[in-house]
């Protein structure tokens, strides 16, 4: 009888079963399949067609078509759960084998805002690949909220979204209202948060929350005002350009506005009014495996933000 090789095992073939678990990791945190296809880097039928083979060798629907968001259904969810388990696992298996050699290697997934991100954040993570040839950093920065769990690390101003997130500060921050001197010259300057009402308040549409309440205070004495104006906007840059031209009072996180402060082209209004902490803080999972790489990373930003933010580099 004629006998027939045995198909070798590529590497595609051995590692099939643990592309699916990332491939639905990454199906499961996101919110359309188009989303998913993004993440992935291929195209919306491929990632559709490889759904649907997943679901049939798994012999259930794990995920339901038709509706605008992605929708997992009670079997996808629970799978979703234990992917999430086990690609844990995985990380910390190999994490506890990159000990053996002190090299560290593997992917960093960071989160940031955009301002933040692209000043600060971007070139202290160009600084971490630098001495880490082994690690991949890929950056993230989004004008939006945190929405999904798609980040190893997230950098966020003010307090956190989520009280499952583990948290560890990075660095002290608080919000100052500032104009330019042109502006007061034109129209005065404040004395109490309530003549605010009567100014021009450049306003930055961030996040979920009602942006046009100024807080002040701390915690043993919270005020706020709501303000009003005739610009705003959801970039921070731009309103702050906008307070650079005299148009208007804005309230900033120190960190973006110390270095107009102390040239003088932003003039800190109401100076005798403490405001709120604003710190940035770095924010994980809150349950799991943190590798080594990651706690590398976090370490260095912690090391090195604060210098950076204060101007010493």
């Amino acid at each position: 009888m004629e006998s027939h090789p045995r198909p070798a095992r590529g590497p595609v073939a051995a590692f099939a079963p643990e592309a699916d678990l990332h491939f639905f990791s990454v199906v499961a945190s996101s919110e359309t399949l188009t989303a998913a296809s993004r993440e992935l880097g291929c195209s919306l039928p491929v990632v559709s067609k490889r759904l649907g083979a997943l679901e049939r060798r798994l012999g259930v629907r794990l995920v339901q078509r038709g509706a605008r968001r992605l929708t997992l259904t009670s079997e996808g969810a629970l799978y979703a759960a234990r992917v999430t388990d086990i690609l844990d696992q995985v990380r910390a298996l190999e994490d506890t084998v990159s000990d053996r050699t002190g090299e560290l290697r593997g992917t960093v997934v960071v989160e940031a805002t955009l301002g933040l991100g692209r000043a600060h954040i971007a070139p202290l993570l160009g600084e971490f690949a630098a001495a880490h040839p082994g690690v991949h950093v890929r950056m993230q920065s989004s004008a939006l909220p945190l929405r999904r769990r798609d980040f190893d690390v997230a950098v966020h101003v003010g307090a956190p979204p989520d009280s499952t997130l583990r948290m560890r500060r990075l660095a002290r921050n608080r919000r100052v209202p500032c104009a330019a001197p042109s502006y007061l010259a034109a129209h005065g300057a404040p004395e109490r948060i309530e003549d605010l009402a009567a100014h021009n308040c450049l306003v930055l549409r961030e996040k979920e929350s009602d942006f046009a309440l100024w807080r002040f205070g701390d915690e043993d004495g919270p005020r706020h005002v709501r303000v009003q104006g005739n610009l705003s906007s959801n970039d921070g840059d731009v309103v702050t350009g906008w307070a650079l031209e005299g148009r208007g009072v804005i309230m900033r996180s120190q960190w973006q506005v110390r270095p107009h402060l102390d040239r003088g082209e932003l003039v800190h209004v109401l100076p005798h009014v403490p405001t709120p902490a604003a710190d940035i803080y770095a924010l994980l999972e809150g349950e799991g495996h943190v590798p080594r790489r990651v706690e590398a990373l976090i370490d260095h930003l912690a090391r090195r933000l604060p210098a950076r933010l204060r101007g010493a580099g």
